[in-house]
């Protein structure tokens, strides 16, 4: 908004408190439409993570991983692929998934649980195995079948069922270049600290009276 010389002589300070306040929102108007272009921007710039089962009966744990992803607000994609039952669809998803916009991949599977050895072994992207519980050994072999990895082809492997740690294990993967999402990591770490501080807090005050 442009004003001559001429004209600022003759506004009254009522109207100069309104031109004010009019460049102000426009001002903020602006600041908003853009940041909204960058919070745009950030997110389709922000890798992506695979959530891969090895059958739909390890859906009840790996929904967990995907709830941890939502709740920061990573893209992500989740899909049934066997290492026994569909190696080519596995392998192909594997080969791909660099160039598709994945920046890690979490793969669920039990018992013999060679899904995430599978599809290690054919990216470069982080894997983190999730062993799932069995009725046979309840998760142990899963757990030995997908930490055991040979050198050079490595797999990040959690506790048995331990898909939210599988999540964040991405995320912080993820947060290495993006400020933002290692901003909401040490938030989610303080709220931590001080629920267990205000836990502390009512036990001292239940029988340390």
């Amino acid at each position: 908004m442009w004003i001559t010389t001429r004209e600022q002589r003759t506004y009254s300070p009522t109207v100069w408190a309104h031109l004010l306040r009019q460049s102000k929102c426009v001002f903020l108007f602006s600041r908003l439409i853009r940041s909204g272009f960058e919070i745009r921007k950030e997110c389709e710039h922000m890798k992506k993570v695979a959530v891969i089962m090895g059958s739909d009966s390890d859906l009840p744990i790996v929904e967990k991983a995907i709830d941890t992803l939502k709740d920061y607000g990573v893209p992500h994609e989740v899909h049934v692929y066997s290492a026994h039952r569909t190696p080519e669809e596995a392998r192909a998803f594997a080969l791909s998934a660099r160039a598709n916009g994945f920046g890690a991949i979490i793969a669920a599977a039990g018992m013999a649980a060679h899904l995430a050895g599978a599809i290690a072994a054919n990216t470069t992207l982080p894997v983190i195995g999730i062993p799932v519980k069995s009725t046979v050994l309840d998760g142990v072999d899963a757990l030995l079948s997908t930490v055991q990895m040979p050198s050079g082809i490595p797999v990040a492997t959690v506790a048995i069922g331990g898909a939210v740690n599988a999540a964040l294990l991405c995320i912080e993967i993820l947060a290495v270049t993006d400020e933002a999402l290692a901003k909401k990591l040490n938030d989610a770490r303080s709220a931590g600290h001080d629920k267990v501080i205000e836990k502390n807090k009512a036990i001292e005050e239940r029988f340390n009276a």
